[in-house]
C-alpha cells in the first residue's frame, strides 16, 4: 500500500542544502566571522570546483526568486567586476601555495552572465584564469544565458575561452504562456538564440523548460517540447513552476487550487518525461535529461555542485568546505538585493566568510544523502558507508522506511539507493523531508527580504 496520495509533490526544489534562509551572520556565532585562509587550511584542494556569480538581469521573471536585480546603472557592472577581481585575489592568497591549487570543473551563473558585455565576458574570463588560476580552457566550463542576451559577440567569447556548456532558459515556446509566467520574449528571439548557439562550438546546449504555467495544458506542453528537440540539445531541464513569495506571481491560494495545480504539474512531469525517454534521453534526475549519444559530460552533475571544494566567487555565490558553507547575505525583494549589490562592490577586505552555516556531523550525512539520492542512478550503500562509517538505513532509518512504505524507493536495486519512478517524480516532497529538524527550524526563523 503506497501513501503517495497523501503527500504534496511539490514542496521545495532542493537545489542546495541547507538552503540559504537556513545561513546566519557568522559575526554572530561562537568564534565570529573565520579566516577563509584558516576555513581552507586541510581541505583538499586538487580538484575544486569554481563558481562565478553575475547578479544582473534585463527583465525579472514572474517566478524568479534568484539573487538578481533588473538593469546596472552608473557602471555597476564595472564596478562590480571591479569587486569580484577584489574578491578573487583575496580567496586565492587563501587558498595558498603549500599544495597544488587545482580547478576541476567551472561555471558562469546568475542572473544572467551574458548580461555583461563581450569586453566584460573577457574580463570575467580572466578573473577566473589570472586570478584563480583555473585552466577553463582544459575543464568543463558552463555558463548560463538568456534569448536576449545570447548574442554572437558574447557567444564567440565564450567559445573562445573554452565553454563547453551554454544553458539557455526558455521556459515555453509558446508566447501567451511565456506572457502569463510574466516572462516577455517572443518565438523569434527564442529561434534566433538557439541558432546562434548552434553555430559555435560549444559542444552541449541545455535548453531550460517550465511546467505548470497558468493556462499550459498537455497539448502546449508538448509544442514547446518538440519545438526544443528540433534542436537536439543534449541536455533538457524540465523545471515545475513554484510561486515564491516576494515574486511578481505572488502566492496562491491555499487549498482545492493548490491541489489541482499539484495534478497538473504531476501530469505534465510524466507527459514531458515520457515524450523525452520515447526520443532518445535519459533521465538524470527529476529535471535533468541527458541525450543517450550525447558527448559525456566531464563536470559535475545535477546537484553535485554541492561536493566539498566549491569556490563561489560574487555576492550571490555560496562556497563550500566540508565543514562550513558560507556566502553573502541573501534577499529576493529588489531594494534589498540592490543593497546588499552595493555593498559588496564598495567592500576592500575580502579575506573572511561574512554569513554561513556549519554543515559537520549529522548535517553532511544528510547532505551527502540527498545531493546522491536524488540522482536516477542511485546512490552506492558501500560509497556511503565507507564515507561515514555507517549505512544510511543506521542513520535515516525513520525517514528510509517512509520512503519505502510510499513506494519511491527500487527494492529491487541491489547495493544502491535508488528512487523507483514514482520516487523521482517526488523528489521536491522526498528532499525536504530530510532537513534536520535544526535546518527547518532556522529556515522558518528566516525573515523574508
Amino acid at each position: 500500500m503506497t501513501l503517495t496520495h497523501t503527500v504534496r509533490p511539490y514542496e521545495s526544489y532542493v537545489y542546495a542544502y541547507p538552503h540559504k534562509t537556513a545561513y546566519r551572520p557568522l559575526a554572530e556565532q561562537p568564534g565570529g566571522r573565520p579566516a577563509l585562509d584558516e576555513l581552507w587550511a586541510g581541505e583538499r584542494k586538487d580538484a575544486l570546483s569554481l563558481y562565478l556569480h553575475i547578479p544582473f538581469c534585463e527583465v525579472r521573471c514572474g517566478f524568479c526568486n534568484l539573487f538578481t536585480r533588473i538593469g546596472a546603472p552608473d557602471e555597476l557592472t564595472s564596478r562590480y567586476l571591479d569587486a569580484l577581481d577584489r574578491q578573487a585575489g583575496a580567496v586565492r592568497e587563501a587558498l595558498g601555495d603549500a599544495e597544488p591549487v587545482r580547478f576541476a570543473a567551472a561555471a558562469f551563473g546568475g542572473g544572467t552572465p551574458t548580461f555583461l558585455t563581450a569586453g566584460e565576458l573577457e574580463r570575467l574570463c580572466d578573473i577566473a584564469e589570472k586570478r584563480m588560476g583555473a585552466d577553463l580552457r582544459s575543464v568543463p566550463l558552463s555558463v548560463e544565458t538568456s534569448p536576449s542576451t545570447a548574442t554572437a559577440d558574447r557567444l564567440a567569447v565564450l567559445a573562445a575561452r573554452g565553454a563547453t556548456r551554454i544553458s539557455i532558459g526558455v521556459q515555453s515556446f509558446v508566447e501567451a504562456e511565456a506572457r502569463a509566467a510574466v516572462r516577455p520574449q517572443h518565438a523569434a528571439d527564442v529561434e534566433r538564440a538557439l541558432g546562434l548557439i548552434r553555430d559555435t562550438s560549444v559542444p552541449v546546449l541545455n535548453i531550460d523548460l517550465i511546467y505548470g504555467i497558468d493556462g499550459q495544458t498537455e497539448r502546449s506542453w508538448r509544442t514547446s517540447l518538440d519545438a526544443a528537440l528540433r534542436w537536439r540539445p543534449e541536455e533538457l531541464y524540465l523545471y515545475p513552476l513554484y510561486v515564491r513569495p516576494l515574486t511578481a506571481l505572488g502566492r496562491r491560494s491555499p487549498g482545492e487550487a493548490d491541489a489541482d495545480w499539484d495534478a497538473q504539474r504531476l501530469r505534465l512531469y510524466r507527459a514531458g518525461r515520457d515524450h523525452l525517454l520515447a526520443h532518445g534521453y535519459e533521465q538524470v534526475s527529476m529535471r535533468m535529461f541527458r541525450r543517450a549519444d550525447a558527448p559525456c559530460a566531464e563536470g559535475p552533475d545535477d546537484y553535485a555542485c554541492q561536493t566539498d571544494g566549491m569556490i563561489g566567487l560574487g555576492c550571490g555565490a555560496r562556497s563550500y568546505t566540508s565543514r562550513l558553507h558560507y556566502s553573502f547575505d541573501y534577499a529576493v525583494r529588489m531594494t534589498e538585493v540592490r543593497g546588499i549589490i552595493d555593498a559588496y562592490t564598495a567592500t576592500e577586505d575580502f579575506s573572511r566568510a561574512e554569513v554561513g552555516r556549519y554543515t559537520d556531523g549529522d548535517e553532511a550525512r544528510r547532505r551527502h544523502l540527498l545531493q546522491s539520492v536524488l540522482q536516477a542512478r542511485g546512490m552506492p550503500v558501500a560509497e556511503y558507508r565507507e564515507r561515514f562509517g555507517t549505512s544510511p538505513h543506521e542513520d535515516f532509518p525513520e525517514e528510509l522506511a517512509r520512503f519505502e512504505a510510499r513506494g519511491w524507493l527500487d527494492t529491487e536495486a541491489q547495493g544502491l539507493l535508488r528512487l523507483s519512478p514514482e520516487g523521482l517524480a517526488y523528489s521536491d516532497a522526498l528532499g525536504p523531508e530530510l532537513f534536520s529538524p535544526a535546518v527547518r527550524a532556522a529556515m522558518a526563523a528566516y525573515e523574508l527580504k
